[in-house]
């Protein structure tokens, strides 16, 4: 017998699971405060481009009837067994959490919980917030008692914009409960809802795997992503030591990486994204005195900065130099700009004098302007720099860009027959003569 499934924001997170869970012959109750996602849902038609197989998932769970969507939480909380939020959790400009999303979206599912539901949060969280913030959140709202009257687990997403479903199959679903009832109630639920594929590579068979606590499961988030940003800013940190030292970084990687205990990531430009720039900060917010950390994440910080530093010396400065910035997306071939480098890069060309433009496939120009984005018109340049490693950059050369002097690779992506004439800067890499 299917269950009743409410599942609290319609963004890149909550609709592909919502989508998941119809397919595996649930009822979902979608729900989302903003009217027009729930009208675009309801039609049929993805409130965001770009997810591979989500345009057809949801077009199934409609037409049989397994998923509706609506803007009333507490309403479709009050007919489910099983509720999952996947709304966002943002930091603001002093680096903090900003819950004032997240608490909202608490205290309505709190107005209609039911003894009895299972209760799961899929949202990226500090260290604590499960046991601590949200259930006293969800008792003081519902009158019920959390792990008592209902069960209470965190389970993080694990899985990247563009390929949600390829990930929810690929990766082991994590989850630890605020009591053992919890826990035991979330594995079997997740059981329920997702399909993984063989991963032969794994300790333990892929699935579903229980962590000892809500904490530990929110400690593995935060751990995961936060080493990605720690091992990228020690590979900037490298980047700036090759430049000095006249030495191919990417050399020296794809040495030190031919041996299993070494998993040295790439350096870049920058380091964007809604994950890896922002995890790192709810880490610290728990754990303050965490240095290697807060090292990690100045090293990416100061990449931007340091990749129009470069440029500039190169050329004998950038005053008055016309700029092209390829790449307004934080990664190849996703459309979105969250922490792009691309920001940092248009503030640091200002700076120094420059004329800086931005130009993506992904985007229209006037997209770029109202990001605040000066988009580029086919104005002639002096200068590009590599931002995004959209794959259309890679056959990119000389020939495209007539009058540059000079290219700026910040993804290591470009080819360099094809620039003849022009001087290409690498990070971490020797400065070659055109």
């Amino acid at each position: 017998m299917g269950r009743t499934i409410c599942v609290v924001g319609l963004g890149k997170i909550g609709l592909p699971l919502a989508v998941q869970c119809a397919g595996k012959g649930h009822r979902v109750l979608g729900v989302d405060t903003a009217p027009g996602v729930v009208r675009q849902v309801n039609e049929g038609r993805p409130p965001f481009p770009g997810e591979a197989e989500l345009a057809e998932r949801l077009e199934l769970a409609l037409s049989s009837g397994q998923l509706t969507a609506s803007v009333d939480t507490a309403a479709a909380v009050a007919e489910a067994d099983a509720v999952l939020v996947a709304v966002p959790l943002l930091t603001g400009p002093d680096e903090q959490p900003d819950f004032g999303l997240l608490d909202a979206a608490t205290a309505a599912v709190a107005a209609g919980l039911r003894p009895g539901t299972l209760v799961g949060y899929e949202t990226t969280l500090p260290v604590g917030t499960t046991a601590g913030r949200l259930a006293t959140a969800l008792a003081e709202g519902s009158g019920l008692r959390p792990g008592a009257d209902f069960a209470l687990v965190f389970s993080p997403e694990r899985v990247s914009s563009g390929r949600v479903f390829a990930d929810l199959r690929r990766y082991p679903k994590l989850v630890g409960g605020i009591d053992e009832r919890s826990t035991r109630q979330g594995v079997e639920f997740y059981r329920d809802v997702l399909d993984f594929d063989p991963r032969p590579d794994l300790p333990r068979p892929n699935g579903v795997w229980a962590l000892g606590s809500a904490e530990a499961a929110e400690f593995a988030k935060l751990a995961e992503t936060t080493y990605r940003d720690v091992n990228i800013g020690l590979a900037n940190q490298f980047a700036r030591y090759a430049d000095r030292i006249g030495v191919d970084l990417g050399e020296v990687i794809e040495a030190c990486n031919s041996q299993p205990y070494s998993h040295l990531h790439q350096p870049g430009v920058a380091v964007g994204g809604h994950c890896i720039p922002v995890y790192p900060r709810l880490y610290l917010w728990g754990d303050p005195s965490a240095t290697v950390v807060r090292a990690g994440r100045a090293a990416n910080l100061a990449m931007p900065g340091y990749a129009v530093g470069r440029l500039e010396q190169a050329l004998g400065g950038l005053a008055g130099v016309a700029v092209l910035v390829l790449g307004a997306a934080y990664r190849g071939g996703v459309r979105e700009t969250a922490h792009s480098g691309v920001f940092p890069l248009v503030d640091a060309l200002w700076a120094a004098g420059a004329r800086p433009y931005v130009a993506d496939p992904l985007y229209r120009a006037e997209e770029l302007t109202a990001l605040g984005l000066p988009p580029h018109r086919g104005e002639p340049v002096g200068a590009a720099v590599v931002q995004t490693d959209h794959p259309e950059y890679r056959t990119l050369g000389a020939a495209d860009l007539p009058g540059v002097r000079a290219l700026l690779d910040g993804r290591r992506i470009t080819d360099p027959d094809r620039w003849p004439g022009v001087l290409r800067i690498v990070l971490g890499a020797p400065l070659a003569s055109p």
